[in-house]
């Protein structure tokens, strides 16, 4: 993690499946959009009000975004914790905007009121701690390489770079 990156859980449900896909260079990488509404009591009517909803765009990428793909699917309800970060983009209509999404380090289903059978990846197939080489140690044999240049950030437009482990 960088020092200055803002850290943040989120939990909520998966408006679609999980969307796999693949740099030039063969990386993978998976989006998903997590929807998150907000709820409180309201005492003057004794029933619980929802507030409004949020909804995070997430990426994660390597194999973890290929045990992501084949783990999760629409309507799931998970906890996602990551980095936030802010993208500039332009439209295809040329318009210019921005926009706040969240590059995941974790992510899983809530069991609350679920379950899962976890099936573990061999070390080599998912790197260190499932895939994710920027929590590899720099001696790890098992961590993937940095990707070079840049590449389909998977949402229709070059990503201005591929992350930075």
């Amino acid at each position: 993690m960088a020092q200055g990156d803002v850290q943040i859980t989120v939990v909520g449900n998966l408006t679609a499946d999980p969307e796999l896909r693949f740099t030039a260079n063969g990386l993978a990488v998976v989006n998903f959009t997590v929807a998150s509404t907000s709820r409180a009591f309201d005492k003057a009517s004794n029933e619980w009000k929802d507030g409004d909803t949020v909804f995070l765009r997430c990426s994660v990428w390597r194999q973890y975004a290929e045990n992501v793909a084949e783990s999760l699917t629409k309507g799931t309800r998970v906890m996602v914790t990551g980095r936030l970060k802010v993208r500039q983009y332009e439209a295809r209509d040329g318009s210019k905007g921005t926009s706040v999404e969240c590059e995941v380090d974790d992510v899983g289903p809530v069991l609350r009121n679920a379950t899962a059978k976890v099936t573990r990846v061999s070390r080599g197939e998912g790197g260190f701690g499932g895939g994710n080489a920027a929590s590899a140690p720099a001696d790890d044999p098992w961590a993937t390489p940095a990707p070079s240049g840049g590449g389909d950030g998977g949402w229709g437009a070059p990503a201005a770079e591929e992350p930075p482990f």
